[in-house]
């Protein structure tokens, strides 16, 4: 005789439901979609207007030195740019990335009020660092 009430036995469930996942990972690509050309960070410089060509989109992205309309230097590297700092500093800086990435290009993008000597003394600065060749950024000419 069999009792009235007979317990089954249930399996485990051995599965993840991964739908919230892929919920929460489409919201998180596009916040960072929406942010990235938001934080993006420069300084202002007015650059002077020439025909240039420009950079492989294979390449690494370049190494930027700066010269804002004050005469302060500036090195962006990926990261915050907003901080002015002495040549010494910037040489030093840029010595330890020409170490670890010595293939990434240089670029110096300075303003068109600044003197000559400014943008010499840098790109001579740059040299004694360790970077076999400087780039000059320009803006594209407007058309008149």
């Amino acid at each position: 005789m069999q009792p009235a009430y007979q317990r089954k036995r249930r399996r485990p469930v051995a599965e993840i439901n991964v739908v919230p996942y892929i919920d929460v990972m489409l919201v998180l690509l596009i916040i960072f979609m929406v942010t990235a050309p938001i934080v993006t960070q420069g300084v202002k410089v007015e650059l002077p207007q020439g025909a240039a060509e420009v950079l492989p989109a294979d390449s690494k992205p370049p190494v930027v030195a700066s010269i804002d309309g004050d005469g302060d230097y500036y090195l962006n590297k990926g990261g915050s740019t907003n901080v002015p700092m002495d040549l010494e500093e910037l040489a030093t800086e840029v010595a330890a990335l020409m170490v670890t990435e010595p293939e990434r290009p240089v670029v110096v993008k300075a303003d068109r009020n600044i003197p000559y000597d400014k943008v010499i003394q840098l790109m001579v600065t740059l040299q004694q660092a360790g970077v076999p060749s400087v780039g000059l950024m320009t803006d594209s000419p407007k058309e008149k």
